[in-house]
């Protein structure tokens, strides 16, 4: 796997993720069990931005230094924010699903940010080991490259088809099940994911609702991780930007959470940005765009659908209060 990363900057990549993380987890047992504001939240997803952004600074000079060239490192650093705003923009069908699931499973809001957490380092997991192995196959056999495209186009198409319907948690195979597997209690034990009712051990609500997220995030990684490697093969830059845009999902999830009825429209904006980048894995060896029009399109295809979504947003009525 070729990459244009020195070996000390993977590990200082490493460690800083292991200290967010560490830092986090220490926040997270001070302030306790708790609902996150508006505010908390807006404070926590500027830091984990602007991290990425001075990330990205460094990223840049260690490539100028490589290899000599400004330009080089203008393209490395562009192709590392432009996976950056994808991974985010494709984010947020993840947060509106999980909306979804604390909402079924009427998870306290309390308790729905050591859930977010548990689930994010799954997800760091999880997407590194498939980045990995995709970027050992993109080596080896080109041709998976367009099987990511044309994957990537149905699964825009299914998504813009789909944009606006309900959806039936009842009908996730997952959920099935592990109600098969798990007997579970009816009521929450404070944060716990075991409990004991008349003297057996079973599992509580939360832990259906870590195990569902889990499941919901190894599905949209099929589609997110397919979509940056339209933009970079270098495994470095590819892992990298799906990571600090996973560290910040929590916080941008608690950010969305008032607003997500406001944006109504933007599965049908996630599912253009989807196509576009299907197609652009599919004729990148007849034509390679280039990395700045790319975030040019991913950035349009979002105002636009944002700002309709808005100015089209139903009204609510006086009787709604």
């Amino acid at each position: 796997m070729d990459t244009i990363a020195p070996p000390w900057l993977w590990l200082v990549f490493v460690a800083f993720v292991l200290a967010a993380l560490l830092v986090d987890f220490w926040v997270l047992k001070k302030q306790g069990a708790h609902e996150v504001g508006l505010k908390e939240a807006i404070r926590w997803s500027l830091l984990w931005v602007a991290l990425s952004f001075v990330f990205n600074a460094l990223l840049w000079w260690v490539v100028r230094d490589i290899s000599g060239s400004v330009a080089v490192a203008n393209e490395r650093s562009l192709e590392f924010l432009t996976g950056y705003l994808i991974e985010k923009s494709l984010a947020v069908d993840n947060i509106f699903l999980f909306l979804m699931i604390f909402s079924y499973f009427a998870v306290p809001a309390a308790y729905q940010k050591r859930v977010l957490m548990i689930g994010i380092i799954g997800a760091i997991v999880l997407r590194t080991a498939m980045i990995l192995i995709g970027s050992w196959l993109l080596a080896r056999f080109h041709w998976i490259l367009y099987l990511f495209g044309a994957f990537l186009i149905l699964t825009g198409i299914k998504l813009w088809l789909a944009a606006g319907a309900e959806a039936d948690l009842d009908d996730n195979p997952a959920l099935k099940l592990l109600r098969r597997v798990l007997p579970v209690s009816r009521q929450y034990d404070g944060e716990r994911f075991w409990t004991r009712e008349n003297g057996r051990r079973i599992a509580t609500p939360l832990l259906m609702v870590i195990c569902l997220i889990g499941f919901t995030d190894m599905v949209f990684a099929v589609d997110s991780i397919p979509a940056i490697f339209a933009i970079t093969s270098d495994p470095f830059i590819v892992l990298t930007s799906n990571v600090f845009a996973i560290l910040g999902l929590r916080a941008m999830y608690f950010m969305l959470q008032a607003a997500a009825g406001k944006f109504h429209l933007l599965n049908y904006g996630l599912a253009l940005i989807l196509v576009f980048i299907g197609g652009k894995m599919v004729i990148i060896d007849f034509y390679k765009i280039p990395v700045l029009l790319s975030l040019g399109i991913v950035l349009g295809i979002l105002a636009i659908t944002m700002v309709w979504s808005l100015k089209t947003a139903p009204r609510s009525s006086p009787s709604d209060g």
